[in-house]
């Protein structure tokens, strides 16, 4: 038994290795939402790099593919409680991780990372970049618009924050370069209705790997 040694956010105690939940259930704060999302915007860089550097697939691939294998290290050093977690990572990390990702689960952030790989050897660069900017930009615009104003609620998410997704990426696919702007409207509602029903599967991966294959199907249908 424990008792004094025990912390009531903990997983485990004692002399075994400790990693502390958030507050309460699943969700975090407002704030640490904000710093989540604000940390999830910066991530416009791998799209916006992917075009301005005029980067190749490949070299993409190699790039995000390192960037994806260390963010894993990352996230099983996170798991397995280890001296680089302990001491150098968590206090960076900790306070945006959600109460499934504590659990066992990896962070959105090895899941965007291994979607952008996927994404971008899947897809013409015009549609991976507006379908990783999607779960970006939608993703963050939903969540903020959801916690913030959401009334309608349906299951864990809300009408209000599903308006929100669809208007950040109906930007998105305004602002994308060399898509067709009717491929970009009709990409940006897919992510919306994907990113509304995810559920079991993470959607840093199902919104830009389903709306990257709407799009793709629709510019060979249409001729975009």
């Amino acid at each position: 038994m424990c008792r004094s040694r025990c912390f009531p956010n903990a997983r485990t105690c004692g002399n075994q290795a400790m990693v502390a939940r958030p507050a309460d259930s699943e969700q975090i704060s407002f704030g640490q939402e904000l710093l989540r999302k604000g940390t999830h915007m910066g991530a416009l860089i791998i799209p916006g790099g992917y075009y301005l550097l005029a980067l190749s697939r490949l070299q993409m691939v190699w790039i995000m593919g390192t960037a994806a294998l260390l963010m894993i290290l990352i996230d099983v050093a996170r798991l397995r409680n280890w001296w680089f977690w302990r001491k150098i990572a968590r206090h960076a990390i900790q306070p945006m991780v959600r109460k499934h990702e504590v659990d066992g689960d990896f962070t959105g952030a090895t899941y965007i990372l291994l979607s952008v790989v996927a994404t971008v050897a899947m897809f013409d660069k015009p549609i991976a970049i507006a379908a990783l900017a999607f779960i970006i930009v939608g993703d963050t615009f939903a969540a903020l618009i959801g916690r913030k104003f959401g009334r309608h609620k349906f299951g864990r998410k809300s009408i209000e924050g599903s308006l929100g997704c669809l208007l950040g990426t109906l930007i998105v696919a305004c602002l994308t370069p060399q898509l067709s702007l009717a491929v970009g409207v009709a990409g940006a509602f897919v992510a919306t209705v994907v990113e509304a029903l995810s559920t079991k599967i993470d959607d840093n991966v199902s919104v830009p790997i389903l709306s990257g294959l709407f799009m793709s199907l629709l510019t060979k249908i249409v001729g975009a």
